[in-house]
């Protein structure tokens, strides 16, 4: 299924609103302390008026009670602008392909001019420790092993792999759909933290109260969850 190119960034409108709200509650809570205190100072006992250090005190509480204010104000303003930014960014993703977590493997075919059929496939694997071995297994869609692939004293990082349907028999598997799994050894143990990455196909971009999605061919990610841009 096609998925059109659409984003949907934030209107420049609603960021002016965002600030302007934010102005005008700092401002309402001046103008709320300095009303209590006209009236505290008209209704003050004449004969007991408040002395300077009281006075002062106030005074210093409305100006930390603004600061903070104007501080809130500030970040809610930086928030929406690292949006903004970053919704911008996810647009130049349209198009490419990214690395997300996942088995599935998509085995393409395509033949020359010449008649030569050629097979390609990419896939990954992410490294959370180093490993002194790393064994992927590629199963066909009964589960049988058609291909086993190793990688030996890898770092902590992101690796993407490409297979070309060769199996271990020497033949070339058909195009379609198949799944991996992989194992990372250190020190003789089987590592946890080794992911497998799968490649998704980005086809546009959605922003709400959830922050920038990606959307693409295996389904819908957060920026977050993307490992590798190819």
């Amino acid at each position: 299924m096609t998925i059109s190119a659409v984003t949907d960034t934030p209107k420049a409108s609603s960021v002016s609103t965002t600030s302007k709200a934010a102005t005008d509650s700092v401002q309402a809570d001046q103008d709320k302390f300095m009303k209590l205190l006209v009236t505290q100072l008209k209704n003050q006992d004449p004969l007991n008026p408040m002395d300077n250090a009281a006075m002062t005190s106030q005074l210093a509480q409305l100006s930390t009670v603004t600061g903070i204010n104007k501080v809130n104000a500030t970040l809610e303003s930086l928030r929406t602008d690292q949006a903004n930014a970053q919704s911008l960014n996810a647009t130049n993703l349209i198009g490419k392909g990214v690395l997300v977590a996942g088995k599935g493997i998509e085995l393409s075919s395509s033949t020359d001019s010449s008649g030569k059929t050629t097979s390609s496939s990419v896939f990954g694997v992410d490294l959370a420790s180093a490993a002194e071995s790393v064994t992927i297994s590629i199963q066909d869609g009964a589960g049988a092993s058609v291909r086993t692939l190793t990688l030996k004293s890898s770092e902590v990082g992101t690796y993407p792999i490409t297979w070309d349907g060769t199996t271990d028999a020497g033949g070339k598997a058909a195009a379609g759909k198949y799944t991996f799994s992989v194992k990372a050894v250190s020190g003789g143990k089987t590592l946890s933290d080794a992911t497998a990455l799968q490649l998704a196909s980005v086809a546009s971009v959605s922003t709400g109260s959830g922050g920038v999605k990606l959307n693409t061919s295996l389904g819908q990610f957060a920026m977050s969850a993307v490992k590798e841009v190819l």
